[in-house]
């Protein structure tokens, strides 16, 4: 089975009901060793296009990751990624902000790490957490220090979005790719994983009692990710669902969207002129003549 990203794919404009999505779909393997042949094939693939693009150091590559607890986003980056030279890669991970970026507008901290040209960086969890946990608690949104008059609920997630959709456009326009991912877990399966968590004693670090309360505001969750998925998923900046709950497909379907967006920049290796290959025989000569 062939993956097309654009099944996928959230087309601008689209109205999202993620009852209408699956979080499982059928394998594009057949065995835990196809698998593996697979997803090798992927990272040394991307790895190829990462190094082709620090050469190139025109274009910048953001990747988005969103997902409700225990989803796989750690995973699917740790062997997604796991053949790019760290020396082109970024890792983000946003948690709760501090009290100094509490000071400054939401976009604030993570404009910081965007990547620069001929670097892919990766966002697990990102600015959209601003549309998402805090939109299921709006406590947040009261304590972060925003003036009283620009906090309408019936309005601020709009322009919130409008935002964060100018940024993305404003990224795209200078060099900035940016693919989001959407982690589509079940219920069930986050059920069934932090019950891992639990009985598997080297996994009992990845479990809290705040993941058990989170998992309450389930049905708020969906349909913060309904309106911002809706909302946020552009021509520029598409978002992708994948389906989730079988995380070895979810790691195959995440990397070749990655690769197909990469080889659509059609980068090339900077070329030699006639000067630089020149200036390159005579230091050639010059170093076959030492011993």
């Amino acid at each position: 089975m062939k993956i097309n990203s654009e099944d996928f794919r959230v087309q601008a404009g689209k109205k999202v009901k993620l009852k209408k999505w699956p979080t499982m779909v059928k394998p594009v393997y057949q065995s835990k060793e196809q698998y593996q042949k697979l997803l090798a094939e992927h990272v040394a693939q991307l790895s190829a296009l990462q190094q082709l693009q620090y050469a190139s150091n025109s274009y910048a590559v953001l990747l988005i990751f969103q997902a409700m607890d225990a989803a796989g986003k750690d995973g699917a980056i740790k062997h997604v990624m796991s053949g790019v030279n760290p020396q082109g890669c970024q890792v983000f991970s946003f948690k709760h902000p501090s009290a100094a970026e509490l000071e400054h507008d939401f976009l604030w901290r993570t404009t910081q790490c965007l990547p620069e040209r001929g670097r892919i960086g990766i966002f697990n969890r990102s600015y959209y957490e601003e549309v998402l946990i805090v939109r299921v608690h709006p406590e947040i949104l009261r304590s972060e220090g925003v003036p009283g008059e620009l906090l309408d609920e019936k309005t601020i997630w709009q322009e919130r979005y409008r935002s964060i959709v100018d940024l993305e456009n404003h990224l795209t326009r200078n060099g900035t790719r940016i693919i989001k991912f959407f982690l589509y877990l079940s219920k069930e399966e986050q059920r069934k994983r932090f019950l891992d968590r639990i009985d598997e004693p080297e996994k009992n670090w990845k479990f809290s009692l705040a993941d058990l309360t989170e998992r309450k505001f389930w049905n708020e969750y969906m349909l913060a990710y309904e309106e911002c998925l809706s909302a946020t998923s552009t021509r520029n900046a598409p978002w992708y669902v994948v389906p989730a709950d079988d995380k070895e497909n979810a790691r195959l379907i995440i990397s070749q969207i990655i690769l197909d967006t990469l080889e659509a920049l059609k980068m090339r290796y900077p070329e030699t002129d006639a000067k630089r290959r020149q200036e390159l025989q005579a230091i050639r000569k010059q170093l076959a003549k030492q011993n």
